[in-house]
């Protein structure tokens, strides 16, 4: 059975009072909640909230996250932040090649891969995000853009290594715009990133891939996402500030 999982990415949002408080209300709001052994919460608050935000959730229910890390071990990288400085405040869990880490700050499939190796060293799980911008889908390039950025960053990974890997594919087009794949648009996309690591690591590995939804879900569109056979669960972004939602997100995949 795959894990699914409900990841918030809080991106450069709230002070560290703020997110203090909204992850204390997210983890009153899932006391209550009985979770299956294969629901994973993830929250993903700024570097600066991580340590606070740790001692006011349960790690029962809800896994830390970074945001990003270095693709460093350590050095003479001035603002950087090395998986293992991750690890060693709590985290189990880092988002790696978000779309708007690509974008704004250019990095490579070989960043990524070096990201990838020391999250994996520091025994963190990668969240691998992948997707197309407007243009490429609308050139009808979208798949193979995907295929790429999969192929490049991960498939030098060893088959063990790689059965720890978390992917998310973000539609570009439809993040922070309002705009939403269709459920069957985010079917399409996750089988073919299934296909394609069942061709690489074989059809065991790819039917364990856990495959996250990163394109604006929100409490009246989650269930009807998540009800996609190759869909399990979804990286949120805006919706993820706010209690309710985030929880009503969890409760769709439930």
């Amino acid at each position: 059975m795959r894990n699914k999982i409900v990841a918030g990415n809080w991106k450069m949002n709230t002070i560290v009072r703020e997110g203090v408080a909204l992850a204390s209300d997210i983890n009153v709001s899932l006391k209550d909640i009985n979770l299956p052994e294969n629901v994973k919460i993830i929250l993903a608050p700024p570097f600066t909230h991580i340590a606070f935000v740790e001692q006011v959730t349960d790690d029962k229910k809800i896994i830390i996250a970074g945001q990003n890390c270095s693709s460093e071990e350590q050095g003479a990288y001035t603002g950087e932040i090395s998986a293992k400085m991750l690890k060693m405040i709590g985290c189990s869990a880092v988002i790696i090649g978000h779309s708007e880490r690509r974008a704004y700050f250019c990095e490579t499939s070989e960043t990524l891969a070096k990201k990838t190796e020391q999250a994996l060293k520091n025994e963190l799980t990668p969240i691998f995000c992948c997707g197309e911008k407007l243009e490429e889908r609308e050139a009808g390039n979208h798949f193979n853009i995907v295929k790429n950025q999969i192929s490049e960053s991960l498939f030098n990974l060893s088959e063990k290594n790689f059965s720890k890997i978390v992917i998310a594919y973000e539609p570009v087009w439809a993040i922070g715009t309002g705009v939403t794949a269709t459920k069957e648009q985010a079917q399409e996309m996750h089988e073919f990133i299934r296909k394609t690591v069942a061709e690489k690591y074989g059809n065991n590995t790819a039917e364990k891939l856990t495959i996250l939804y990163g394109g604006s879900v929100k409490p009246d569109n989650a269930a009807e996402i998540f009800s996609m056979p190759d869909v399990d669960g979804g990286l949120i972004g805006g919706a993820s500030l706010k209690a309710d939602s985030f929880v009503d997100i969890v409760k769709a995949i439930l």
